[in-house]
């Protein structure tokens, strides 16, 4: 069936990078469409579970979490609405020796790119979240740090679509794509065709799958990461808690539940779209957890669940137009993207407009090719 409405630009994805961009581009005045295979904000989007982190963001990407995460603590002014975003110091903790040395390199490496955070002793550790393993040897503080709402997001967003007249069509997968000279023809497996003057890619781990249509050859790497989520219980975490090697992040909620997480991986077919999770991971997460945070082997697991995050051969992010077709683009694989979602959702919208011109090599889709 051939949707007979021509749009201005169709951005295939709905997470937060894709949403946020379909938002102003509307809020420009441009008719949008924003397709997804699923929901809207999960899978990357879901799983990140609302953490706003500069402790783990790379270095180079500094400057745009920043930027993201000041967009999050002022959410209702681009928005439109509240979203629970909750601001909150973060703690890397270092417990050995070579965590301590990784967590120096690290925090020097982001704070010489404007992170604000201020390398600390034990004895300020422990001063500032008394249930940290007294064996801590030292930590990075950052002021930061928080996290939103992530499952309500999503549901803002959906209302702010249907304000500003957004067709947001959840679970259509798109299987091709046709440059048509003046527009494009986007084909969906449900046999939907529609017509669009521009594209944006913005579909996660499928961004390798989908640059094929432009006969465009990247590897995307799948990491399918698991969280855990611990029973409600008093009040034991005042920051966001993280490690020093990456594997660990915590944040306790105002209901009292803790979330787990830290890249320990499940097992997933993006094709099949089922998730498989590896208890002997889960198991590794919730005693590393437990090690930082003793006051956790009370509690129970609630649940767990899994989604799916991107990542190119360089580890660095896409966002760029496709060669030898001017009027589509890409995005994704930005590491901590959560964080800086909302402002490089807003560069991507004035790249598309002719407004910005920000191809710095470190978003090429040119390197990766």
């Amino acid at each position: 069936m051939i949707n007979k409405t021509k749009y201005d630009v169709v951005i295939i994805g709905a997470g937060i990078m894709g949403c946020t961009t379909a938002l102003h581009l509307a809020k420009s005045g441009m008719k949008t469409l924003l397709i997804d295979r699923g929901k809207i904000c999960r899978e990357a989007s879901g799983v990140n579970a609302g953490t706003l982190t500069i402790h783990m963001t790379r270095a180079q990407l500094i400057p745009y979490a920043i930027k993201g995460w000041e967009l999050w603590m002022n959410s209702k002014k681009w928005l439109g609405e509240e979203i629970e975003v909750t601001k909150a110091p973060g703690l890397c903790l270092a417990f050995s020796d070579d965590d301590e040395k990784l967590l120096v390199e690290r925090s020097k490496a982001r704070i010489e790119q404007g992170a604000p955070i201020k390398l600390i002793s034990k004895k300020e550790t422990l001063n500032l979240e008394p249930n940290i393993n007294p064996s801590v040897k030292m930590a990075a503080f950052c002021e930061m740090d928080g996290y939103v709402n992530s499952y309500k997001t999503g549901l803002v967003f959906s209302k702010q679509f249907r304000k500003l007249g957004v067709n947001l069509i959840e679970n259509e997968k798109i299987v091709m794509i046709e440059n048509e000279g003046n527009y494009f023809l986007i084909k969906s497996k449900n046999n939907n065709i529609i017509k669009a003057n521009k594209i944006v890619l913005a579909g996660g781990v499928w961004l390798e799958e989908m640059l094929k249509w432009f006969n465009i050859n990247i590897e995307v790497k799948c990491l399918p990461q698991q969280l855990i989520v611990i029973e409600r219980m008093q009040k034991i975490l005042k920051n966001v808690i993280t490690i020093a090697n990456g594997k660990l992040s915590m944040k306790q909620f105002s209901n009292g539940t803790t979330l787990i997480g830290g890249g320990w991986p499940g097992n997933r077919n993006i094709d099949s779209d089922k998730f498989e999770h590896l208890p002997e991971n889960l198991i590794g997460n919730m005693q590393l957890a437990c090690h930082s945070i003793p006051s956790l082997k009370k509690s129970r697991v609630l649940r767990v669940w899994g989604g799916l995050e991107a990542e190119t051969k360089d580890a660095m992010p896409i966002m760029d137009k496709i060669p030898q077709n001017n009027n589509a683009f890409v995005i994704g694989s930005f590491h901590s993207g959560y964080t800086s979602g909302p402002y490089v959702g807003y560069l991507m919208s004035k790249i598309i407009q002719g407004e910005d011109k920000i191809y710095h090599d470190l978003f090429s889709l040119s390197r990766l090719i």
